[in-house]
């Protein structure tokens, strides 16, 4: 709890943890820690947090251990605790997750922590700002290898030493371990000792043709993000070395450790990635690597000032992935799939400040529901916005000297403005009051005086934008900077022509054309010669459908008309994502289609998205074809064509199990043991589980429930099984589970932790049904929700769920 938090953040100081990990036996694990610390008030008592331990001693003794908490009574000026227990390993990836590759049956054991999850690995002052050192040996397996925060120093034997890291905060702690296939390098930086720093790639001993196949890439990017990154921020790089670990049972996409990044695994894809998935993979990694300045090196003094970490890490990611990397279409990407997340979070009750108030984050569980699409997304749009009104040079001389000032350190939003103001004579703090403090989005609208267009603000911010002409055809005619504020800017040398406010996609706000250029744009979508500028186009037809300007069957005839002539793959992809959602291993609450449409009405509404698919397979553009041939397999009606896919030898293992998990939704389980057998993978095993979830009838999908529900599955299995459960044309099969889920869920949740509560709130039934049965199911979730007892993470994520139903009802 807050309270205790800070008071205890003044009371300790100078911590350092020496620590000895045994990950021999199977059944659990032991802990054995030391852990020095100075007290400002000797006489005082705090504790340290432990998450589940048995056989618990503190110097010798039974400790005592109750509710979480080892006390620390009486203590002196300076401190020295010795603590050993047994921990238990978990599989929903909230601790030390034990996997078992399906593949060849090798065990992985990995710390996946965070937030408040390092007490459930070892004891520590679990909060961000009291920071450690971490001294860690491990033994392991013989035929293992062990990673972890410090570079290795030693293995003797069975047991790996790690060097003494600089301080971070215990949420940051990791270890992981198995029979990694290591691709390592050696990486030029000069005020490293002998001008080099240890680098690699990690993987699961499966996976090595993968990462053979794509190491050379993976490592030209982390490369380029690092020669970067050490050129344009003042701090050192903080840590001896630098891995990066494709690791099993990940519940985030990926998690900046210092000196030890882990990816969610299924990143390392079977098949050939899309497009779309390979900027991802590249703006992670950049993400990632700037989280060891932003939120490592300089991490925030409580959850309310997470975005210090996110939201920078986020905007850097896109910029750096593109102006380094050269993934140049990174910001196409954000624009069409990151950004529009921010919006639909910041219309939702749930909606907050990027800079939240410190009182409204009263426990961690609170901040945990806080690492939204407002942090992200938003956050990252509006830093973007920053950099656009300040100017590059005035913006990095401000994070420089943030950055420097709070080196191995906590700061917060105040100390992050002075850091600004000290660049700049804008004035930062209005424009922080503005943006930061604020919640909502303005809207930017388009009117007329006669021919002349007039750009106008609803909301309250200031905005730098370009405001782009068009001619009649959508040709571009010209461009010009605009500062928006209270009073409506007149654009005269615009006049007559189409305008698009935003065409650079530089502010967080939508816009509402005229009825000219709404006009010129529908027709003409497809011939606007800006990549970037098309995917702002698209995600505001998408909005207008939301907001019920247009409808779903409007929607999907703009995609008909625009998208068969589209070219370019990340909008391509990125606007299918929006009317079915993606096509892999991601709940698919994207979909248009399904929030919007009936049932009566998805039949032919996926005929349409097959066939714009078909038509992108059939153009013969290899950039394309890695998404339309997945999208193609996964909503085609035809079976016979799928079959006939899986009998050829040719076809992606992705585009497979597309096709048997299609032909188990429309009533052909048989080809689902063929394709297990083909494919022993961990994807293989997620894909299984989404086909026979699938599969439309009560026996199969009673068994499945079960599963579900059990409490047995890891975080990423309930997440597979809940893809292909709520199938497409289901409706009536799935109606009695729309309320068990409300049921089931919560009693699951009860019993799980915060990853779990995450994944069961992001199972909310998303497919088309009939008002009424929307009705039944809200009301449902709304009396769980009044009944009070429901877990933090869960209550939020349905709160959401009901907002969203709402603005389809």
């Amino acid at each position: 709890m807050l309270p205790e938090a800070r008071e205890r953040a003044v009371l300790l100081t100078d911590v350092h943890t020496e620590l000895h990990l045994d990950l021999t036996s199977t059944e659990d694990f032991g802990v054995e820690a030391t852990i020095s610390f100075r007290c400002t008030e000797p006489g005082a008592s705090s504790f340290l947090e432990l998450n589940g331990g048995t056989d618990v001693t503190l110097d010798g003794e039974p400790a005592a251990y109750a509710d979480g908490r080892i006390a620390l009574p009486d203590l002196a000026e300076h401190n020295e605790v010795r603590v050993t227990a047994r921990m238990p390993y978990v599989t929903d990836g909230d601790g030390m997750t034990v996997t078992v590759d399906p593949a060849d049956g090798e065990r992985y054991v990995c710390a996946h922590t965070s937030m408040d999850i390092t007490q459930k690995v070892i004891p520590c002052f679990d909060q961000p700002d009291i920071k450690s050192t971490f001294a860690l040996s491990v033994t392991a397996p013989t035929h293992w290898t062990v990673l972890a925060n410090g570079t290795l120093a030693g293995r003797e034997g069975d047991t790996w030493t790690f060097e003494k890291t600089p301080p971070f905060s215990s949420y940051l702690f990791t270890l992981v371990g198995g029979p990694w296939v290591s691709l390592t390098w050696d990486e030029p930086y000069a005020p490293a000792p002998g001008g080099t720093l240890p680098f690699g790639w990690h993987a699961r001993a499966s996976q090595e043709p993968e990462l053979r196949r794509d190491f050379d890439e993976l490592r030209r990017i982390t490369s380029a993000c690092f020669q970067h990154y050490t050129t344009v921020f003042e701090p050192e790089y903080p840590y001896a070395d630098y891995q990066q670990v494709f690791a099993p049972g990940l519940n985030w996409g990926a998690m900046e450790f210092p000196g030890c990044v882990v990816f969610r695994d299924q990143a390392l894809t079977q098949g050939t990635p899309t497009e779309l998935e390979r900027e991802w993979l590249a703006s992670t990694i950049a993400h990632e690597m700037a989280h060891m300045w932003f939120g490592d090196l300089v991490t925030m003094k409580w959850w309310e000032d997470s975005w210090l970490n996110e939201s920078f890490a986020d905007f850097m990611g896109y910029d750096v992935a593109g102006v380094a990397a050269g993934y140049t279409d990174a910001w196409t990407s954000a624009a069409i799939t990151r950004k529009p997340m921010g919006y639909r979070a910041d219309r939702r009750r749930s909606t907050h400040p990027i800079a939240e108030d410190t009182e409204k984050i009263v426990d961690v569980d609170t901040a945990f529901a806080n690492f939204d699409m407002i942090t992200y997304a938003k956050g990252n749009a509006t830093l973007a916005q920053l950099g656009h009104w300040l100017g590059e040079e005035d913006f990095l001389a401000g994070v420089n000297r943030h950055l420097t000032s709070h080196a191995f350190g906590n700061a917060d939003l105040a100390d992050f403005l002075d850091s600004l103001d000290s660049a700049t004579d804008l004035d930062v703090r209005s424009w922080a009051q503005a943006w930061l403090r604020t919640t909502g989005f303005d809207t930017l609208v388009v009117t007329r005086e006669g021919d002349v267009p007039v750009l106008t603000r609803e909301g309250s911010r200031p905005h730098r934008l370009t405001v782009s002409a068009y001619d009649d055809a959508m040709a571009l005619v010209g461009s010009r900077d605009v500062h928006l504020g209270d009073e409506p800017v007149r654009l005269e040398e615009f006049t007559g022509r189409v305008v698009v406010p935003n065409s650079g996609d530089e502010t967080f706000a939508v816009i509402r054309p005229d009825e000219q250029s709404w006009v010129a744009i529908t027709a003409g979508l497809s011939s606007v010669e800006s990549p970037l500028t098309r995917a702002m186009l698209w995600w505001t037809a998408v909005d207008l459908c939301e907001s019920q300007v247009i409808s779903i069957a409007d929607l999907v005839d703009l995609a008909d008309r625009h998208l068969r002539p589209e070219e370019h793959p990340v909008v391509f992809e990125g606007m299918m994502r929006w009317l079915v959602g993606p096509v892999s291993f991601s709940a698919p609450t994207q979909s248009m289609i399904r929030r919007y449409a009936e049932p009566a009405e998805v039949a032919g509404l996926l005929a349409v998205v097959a066939d714009i698919a078909r038509a992108a397979v059939d153009s013969g553009n290899p950039l394309l074809a890695p998404s339309a041939s997945r999208t193609l397999a996964r909503f085609g009606t035809d079976p016979a064509p799928l079959v006939e896919l899986l009998g050829r030898d040719d076809v992606e293992q992705a585009v497979r199990w597309a096709a048997v998990h299609r032909l188990a939704e429309l009533g052909d389980a048989s080809h689902i043991d063929d394709e297990v057998a083909r494919d022993r993978s961990v994807s293989g095993h997620l894909a299984e589980l989404m086909a026979r979830a699938a599969v439309p009838t009560p026996e199969a999908k009673a068994e499945m429930w079960e599963r579900l529900m059990g409490g047995e599955l890891g975080s990423h299995e309930f997440h597979a099984v809940d893809i292909g459960f709520w199938g497409w044309e289901q409706a009536d099969l799935v109606r009695p589970y729309l309320t068990r889920y409300v049921t089931d869920g919560l009693e699951l949740a009860r019993r799980s932790g915060q990853g779990m509560g995450d994944v069961i709130g992001d199972a909310f039934p998303v497919l088309p049904l009939t008002v009424g049965v929307r009705r039944e199911l809200r009301a449902a979730v709304a009396e769980a929700l009044a009944g009070g007892e429901v877990p933090t993470v869960l209550a939020r994520s349905w709160n959401d769920a009901l907002d969203d139903l709402d603005r389809t009802l």
